[in-house]
This record gives C-alpha cells, sequence and structure tokens, in this order.
C-alpha cells in the first residue's frame, strides 16, 4: 500500500503587535509638529492620566454640579478673580507636568493666532487681539476670561460684515514664540493636562458667576463656527474636517468641561497648522522639544 504524502507544513500565522502610540505618532494625517504629538503622547501616557484622572473627572463633575445649584440660591461671587487666577497658577507650578503647562500656555497663543487670522482677513472693526502669553505667569491677571471673551467679542463684530473668501490672505502672526512652562521648579507631582484642568474647574465654577461660567463653557461650542469661518475666508474645506456639528445655539452646561476644554485645543492646534501650511510652507516636523 502507497504512502501518503506528507501534509505540507503551514507556517505558523505570526501576529502583529503594533504599538498604538507609536501609530499615533507615526499617523502622516495629523498635520501637527511631531514634537508637538510627542508631547501630547508622552502627557496620555502619564500614571495621573491613568489611575488618577477617571476619578477627578467624576469628582470635578459632582462638585461644580453642588457649587452651579447653590450658587442659584447664593448668587455672587464666592472668589475673587485674582484669587483664583494665583491658585491656578501656583496648582500649575507645583502639581502639573512642565510638558503639559507648556501645552496649555501654547494654547492661548494658538487661539490668538486664529483669532487674528480671522481680524485681519475680514472687514471687522476691531483690533487684533494681544493675549499670546510666554510664561507661566502670564496665565494670570484675568487671562482665562480674556481667552474666551475674545471669541465673543469677534463673532459679534463679525455680524456687520460680510465673511467671503479672499484672494490675498494675510498670514501675520502665525508664530509660537519659545514658551517658559518653569522647568526649573520642583514638582510635588507632575499631573497631565486632562487631570490638572478637572481640579481647575473647581475654582473656575466658585470664582465664576454663573452666567460666566456658562458664557465661558459655551465659548467652545464656536469651534464649529470658527472653522466654517475659516473654510470661508482661505476657500479651503479642510476645516470643515474637524467639526463635529457642536451647534452654537445648544444652550448647554452640564457637559464634561474638561474634556470639552482637551478637544478645543485639539481642534485649535489642528486649524493653526493648517493656517500655516496654507502660508506657503510645510509645518515643522520635527522640530527639538523638552519632555519630562
Amino acid at each position: 500500500m502507497a504512502k501518503r504524502p506528507p501534509l505540507p507544513v503551514v507556517p505558523e500565522f505570526v501576529r502583529s503587535d503594533p504599538s498604538m502610540w507609536e501609530a499615533i505618532h507615526a499617523d502622516p494625517s495629523v498635520p501637527l509638529d511631531r514634537a508637538v504629538v510627542r508631547q501630547i503622547i508622552n502627557d496620555q501616557r502619564r500614571l495621573s492620566r491613568r489611575w488618577l484622572y477617571p476619578v477627578a473627572r467624576v469628582l470635578s463633575r459632582v462638585v461644580v454640579a453642588v457649587v452651579s445649584v447653590i450658587k442659584r440660591v447664593l448668587p455672587f461671587r464666592w472668589m475673587p478673580l485674582r484669587v483664583m487666577d494665583a491658585l491656578c497658577v501656583w496648582f500649575l507650578r507645583h502639581f502639573v507636568s512642565p510638558s503639559a503647562v507648556d501645552l496649555l500656555i501654547r494654547h492661548f497663543v494658538v487661539e490668538t493666532n486664529l483669532v487674528n487670522f480671522i481680524i485681519r482677513n475680514t472687514p471687522v472693526d476691531m483690533e487684533p487681539v494681544t493675549l499670546r502669553p510666554t510664561a507661566l505667569s502670564g496665565l494670570g491677571d484675568q487671562a482665562v476670561v480674556e481667552h474666551d471673551i475674545n471669541v465673543y467679542d469677534v463673532l459679534i463684530a463679525l455680524d456687520k460684515v460680510r465673511v467671503e473668501r479672499r484672494e490675498a490672505l494675510d498670514f501675520t502672526q502665525l508664530d509660537i514664540p519659545r514658551l517658559d512652562a518653569e522647568r526649573h521648579v520642583r514638582r510635588v507631582i507632575r499631573l497631565d493636562i486632562q487631570t490638572a484642568l478637572c481640579f481647575m474647574n473647581i475654582p473656575f465654577s466658585m470664582a465664576l458667576t454663573v452666567e460666566e461660567y456658562r458664557r465661558a463653557v459655551h465659548s467652545m461650542r464656536f469651534d464649529d463656527s470658527f472653522l466654517e469661518i475659516l473654510t470661508s475666508v482661505t476657500g479651503d474645506d479642510t476645516f470643515r474636517a474637524w467639526k463635529v456639528g457642536a451647534l452654537s445655539l445648544w444652550m448647554d452646561s452640564n457637559v464634561d468641561v474638561p474634556q470639552m476644554v482637551y478637544r478645543h485645543a485639539l481642534v485649535c492646534e489642528y486649524a493653526h497648522a493648517h493656517l500655516v501650511k496654507l502660508a506657503g510652507g510645510e509645518y515643522p516636523r520635527d522640530t527639538a522639544a523638552t519632555f519630562d
């Protein structure tokens, strides 16, 4: 009886084991400077983001909700704005990672650049805004309140003009100056930016009046509006890809504020990076950066 031929040896399937973080860093669709991407990834990988953030997120929402209810009964300012500023700067200086602080300072500059781009490229009767802090101390002096007011001021001013495409765009002031996150200061703990925002949201809710807090939260619903304005002015539909359907007519402050702030900052970074690209060059892809 003839022997059956041996069965062919099938090589064992080897499953790839890719790194999520490596893929995010390599993603060619992300227009950001790779140094900034690395900062964001490093911040997301902190132990505080994994273990403390889930607790801080719930705690923050509960405390802010309680404060909001009580303030409707006792409608006065519980904390002077200068105290809120001093408390938040102290907290960032001693309890938050320098890289996270760097990203936070950077956001103020990026959003100001976007607001000023719209001012310079529309017939709006408004001077460019000046909120471009370069150091941690610059986040005091009601910078957070001014940051939100700038958004409202430019939108209200646009009501009287026609927003349309311009052939010759003014790309002035799209630079990011050197930022000082006070890395020389010894931190008690190095929190990630999202956990830090959860804790900082508590003094914000205490210092701002109910209407001021609602206004601050609602300012982030104008992200889609700004992206649409940038599309109209530049004629580039790329900006619309980052819209999420956040209708400005939907007034609701009962939201996850730290999460909204984080997404808002990313949207601003994407839009700013694309403007830099439209200005005629490629966005820096691998600049030097200090990490911690």
